[in-house]
């Protein structure tokens, strides 16, 4: 069973990985009135300081979901592990 749960964890974390990247893309969008610098053919071309402050935001968001991630699933396979040891 702590397969599956690590499993589930992983599976939550890449959706909620997901889910940040649209949210802070949105943010960036909203907060500089520009499209996020991603490095597509079509992307205009940015400061080294715009796309550090980008990258920034990103890394930190990043690390964010990762650590709750991993702390929600090692919370939910603590709580596994003694329900187990109850029955």
């Amino acid at each position: 069973m702590t397969f599956f749960i690590k499993l589930l964890g992983t599976g939550i974390s890449l959706l909620a990985g997901y889910a940040g990247t649209k949210v802070v893309d949105a943010a960036w969008e909203r907060v500089t009135g520009r499209k996020p610098p991603k490095g597509d053919k079509d992307d205009v071309p940015t400061t080294l300081r715009t796309a550090l402050t980008f990258a920034l935001v990103s890394a930190s968001v990043s690390a964010i979901i990762q650590v709750l991630a991993n702390r929600g699933t090692q919370r939910a396979i603590t709580r596994f592990a003694k329900t187990q040891d109850i029955v």
